[in-house]
């Protein structure tokens, strides 16, 4: 087993365990953390952060997270409809008027929020240099016409979904989603968690390591999935190793931080939309998270889905917690994070080895997420 540094309750020590288990399958770094009621009662991590394994994971290393970005964003715009200056039920033309093209007048907020838009990828051919051009991205989106219509069924919106919230809360605030969560939210909750990062923070963050190429089974079907749906732009998990990448704003995919960041921004959902005496938004604010936008097998990953807004939710395929209000996501090779509303647990992993070259994850986190339910039922 791996040396795991951190500190966790005695009740939660089967969190550790997981952790140091799950090292000794990627040979890398990681961390793991959980809060119930918005305090850490288990806060580790362990392994390399970086591939040669010559510089270990610290408190302060942070990583690019994939779509566990997603969550980040979402909660900017449910803050942003609790204040009462987005209306999730509005179109999104009310707020971007040249969205209104290609048939797309009656696209909701929701619908972005949800994947259900129609827009999973760009179908106008891209650079790679476009997921650093904000002005390019969103413009290709507001002239492409939706592969299906909006609102009737969900396909993960793996990149665009960013672009898409974060024009919305760009036309609604005046500033960048990334400014947003600085300003309103990581910065009131000393929060280490970035979207766009600065130089200053490079010396910390582990570099991402690809998963192998495969070579049959499901994982080969994965990642011919990955290229069918979001080949466009032309990206490698590589990308995420770039100066270029780390500067944009790319709010689906490009946030970096550690678990102790994630789950600690998540419990204020968690934790009826306070944490550590920060209020983000109401009560009701945080239960519109669980109001059902889509439920049925996604056109993109061809997996049963319930979407809520801007979270995946719990359901019967998806058993990831014993209560039923409970909302997730997860990010490409491992990373995850899952907020239950019920029990006030915020449970998050993060990780700089992917195993798995397809869009979905590995069981790392997985073991995580059981033991902190082990841990609050001995409680």
């Amino acid at each position: 087993m791996s040396e795991i540094n951190g500190s966790c309750q005695d009740r939660f020590g089967g969190v550790r365990e997981a952790l140091a288990a799950s090292l000794v399958l990627d040979g890398a770094g990681a961390s793991a953390a959980v809060f119930v009621d918005g305090e850490p009662v288990a806060d580790v991590w362990g392994g390399y952060a970086d591939p040669a394994r010559t510089r270990p994971w610290e408190r302060d290393t942070i990583v690019n997270v994939w779509s566990t970005t997603k969550p980040m964003t979402a909660l900017c715009a449910l803050i942003l409809a609790d204040r009462g200056v987005l209306d999730l039920d509005a179109p999104v033309a009310r707020y971007w008027p040249q969205f209104a093209q290609a048939g797309k007048e009656n696209v909701l907020v929701r619908h972005l929020l949800s994947h259900t838009a129609g827009l999973p990828g760009w179908t106008e051919p891209l650079p790679t240099e476009a997921l650093y051009d904000w002005e390019a991205a969103t413009s290709a989106l507001a002239r492409q016409r939706p592969a299906w219509e909006p609102g009737t069924e969900s396909g993960y919106h793996a990149f665009t979904q960013g672009y898409l919230v974060g024009e919305v809360i760009r036309r609604v605030t005046g500033v960048s989603v990334g400014t947003f969560f600085a300003e309103q939210v990581a910065g009131p909750l000393n929060a280490d968690f970035h979207i766009g990062l600065p130089a200053e923070h490079d010396h910390r963050v582990a570099p991402i390591i690809p998963a192998p190429p495969a070579t049959e089974g499901p994982a080969l079907e994965a990642e011919r999935t990955l290229a069918r749906h979001w080949g466009n732009p032309r990206f490698s998990a590589d990308t995420a190793n770039t100066a270029e990448w780390r500067r944009a704003e790319i709010p689906a995919a490009g946030g970096h931080g550690n678990a102790r960041s994630v789950a600690l921004v998540q419990s204020a959902l968690a934790c009826g939309g306070a944490v550590g005496g920060v209020r983000l938004l109401s009560e009701a604010g945080c239960e519109r998270v669980m109001q059902e936008q889509s439920n049925g097998k996604d056109r993109c990953l061809g997996v049963p889905l319930r979407f809520g807004m801007g979270y995946g939710l719990r359901s019967d395929e998806l058993p990831i917690s014993p209560n039923p209000r409970t909302c997730f996501w997860g990010g490409w090779g491992g990373s995850l994070v899952v907020v239950d509303l019920d029990a006030r647990m915020t449970v998050a992993y993060t990780m700089s080895h992917m195993l798995n070259p397809g869009t979905l994850g590995d069981d790392r986190g997985l073991g995580i997420v059981l033991a902190a339910y082990a841990g609050l039922a001995a409680g």
